[in-house]
């Protein structure tokens, strides 16, 4: 679910808890689900994925999940995280994001999540912003990346969280029908802006 500096466009998901906020929106392309609703199903036939968060020990693997989500995303060559860069950030004394880790029934690293939390001035309440998930081909259909979700969904529950909400490329229509099939919904009425890279340095 990572960003692109290219012509890729990325549809905006949300899950809400103010119900509130769910007459008050527009009618047309934004849409919210109360995330008090939603808990987590059992997994039928399948042992339950162990998921936990990630440790300063498992930054190799952070990395190496980063560097396969990009491929998978056509976006290798964007690529400048190291080792080094996320030890500072997601475990140094300011953490800019958490990381959380899924693992099969058998042990092996399956996937990840990396979430940090953001602002709904609206609401007034703090919100859970899902910048990545990603699940190793050979582990899906396994029932890890709804795992992830839904384990998600409970934190940004018990931290008092307004929303949940990510982005997904347009073209990655498995992805889509998957988060639609859990009850999130696009906001087809927001764009994604950026500056990065020089756009943004110039500004220092």
């Amino acid at each position: 679910m990572r960003d692109s500096n290219g012509a890729n466009k990325r549809a905006a998901f949300e899950l809400s808890r103010d119900k509130a906020s769910r007459a008050a929106a527009p009618p047309t392309g934004r849409f919210q689900l109360s995330t008090v609703s939603f808990q987590p199903q059992r997994f039928k036939n399948a042992a339950m994925p162990l998921i936990r968060a990630a440790t300063p020990a498992d930054v190799p693997l952070i990395l190496a999940f980063i560097r396969d989500l990009a491929t998978y995303e056509k976006l290798l060559h964007e690529v400048e995280a190291t080792e080094e860069k996320l030890r500072a950030t997601l475990f140094g004394p300011k953490p800019a994001a958490e990381c959380l880790l899924a693992f099969s029934a058998a042990g092996q690293p399956a996937g990840f999540a990396v979430h940090f939390t953001n602002y709904s001035t609206f609401l007034a309440k703090p919100g859970l912003y899902l910048e990545d998930l990603f699940v190793k081909p050979e582990h899906r259909g396994q029932g890890i990346g709804k795992a992830l979700l839904l384990h998600l969904a409970r934190l940004a529950n018990e931290r008092g969280c307004g929303r949940m909400e990510w982005a997904v490329l347009d073209w990655n229509q498995p992805a889509i029908e998957f988060y639609e099939s859990l009850g999130a919904e696009r906001k087809h009425d927001w764009t994604i802006c950026r500056l990065t890279g020089p756009a943004l340095s110039r500004f220092a």
